[in-house]
């Protein structure tokens, strides 16, 4: 059984009775423990299908089974659930509450999970050593360089073990070395086991990944391996 599995999934949005189509009858499996690109251009789709995959947004007709799950069946409190459970986000805005720790960022999917305080520090400690962030725990989010608060978003999203991963641009408001980083961290994850799923209109950035769905005005054009995979390395230098 696929981790995702996608059959003619179809997403029209509807504007004073004026309906406009988006996603075409898209067909797709992904295993657990890939890491997918989906790339395309502005406008294309994949942030839409993002959304979709990722349970924030609803298909218009076709299947979408998650682990086996038809998601088209579940009520809104089923979706919030798998939110919180099954999926973690990263977002190029980082998206971190202002005037709050980094700790208490990352703790912050773990609050009504009903865990007890001890094991949420807990938690979220051991996400931010994994990224590299053991030294800034208890500094204020507008303490730290963008490429830390994308770290800091990286661990906020594997905080409550996720089974994928959702990167949505994460490279979009960083510099080369920035990025590269956040790039490593993300191959790293994945080669621990975690599924990652990479939206970018970048083909540098969708290299880093092991496959790419092209998407262009909201069908997939092509689905191919990537056979020069970018692998980010410890001395911050590209290695193809």
């Amino acid at each position: 059984m696929s981790l995702i599995e996608v059959k003619d999934l179809c997403k029209d949005y509807v504007n004073d009775e004026i309906k406009t189509p988006v996603l075409h009858g898209l067909n797709f499996k992904i295993e657990k423990g890939e890491f997918v690109a989906i790339m395309g251009p502005s406008g294309s789709g994949k942030s839409t299908l993002m959304h979709i995959l990722s349970f924030l947004d609803k298909l218009s007709t076709g299947e979408y089974l998650f682990n086996g799950r038809n998601v088209g069946e579940l009520t809104d409190d089923e979706l919030a659930e798998m939110r919180s459970n099954e999926v973690g986000f990263i977002f190029q805005a980082f998206n971190l509450l202002p005037r709050t720790s980094v700790m208490e960022n990352v703790m912050l999917p773990l609050i009504y999970t009903g865990m007890k305080e001890t094991e949420r520090i807990e938690k979220a400690k051991k996400a931010l050593i994994s990224v590299g962030l053991g030294h800034r725990l208890d500094f204020f989010t507008n303490q730290l360089s963008g490429g830390e608060k994308q770290r800091v978003a990286i661990a906020r999203a594997l905080v409550n073990d996720p089974k994928v991963i959702f990167a949505d641009e994460p490279t979009g408001n960083l510099d080369s070395k920035s990025g590269l980083a956040v790039m490593k961290i993300l191959q790293n994850l994945n080669n621990g086991g975690h599924t990652i799923i990479l939206v970018t209109h970048e083909r540098y950035t969708a290299d880093h990944a092991k496959r790419i769905l092209r998407i262009k005005d909201g069908e997939i054009i092509a689905d191919e391996k990537v056979e020069n995979r970018i692998i980010a390395e410890h001395n911050d230098e590209l290695v193809k």
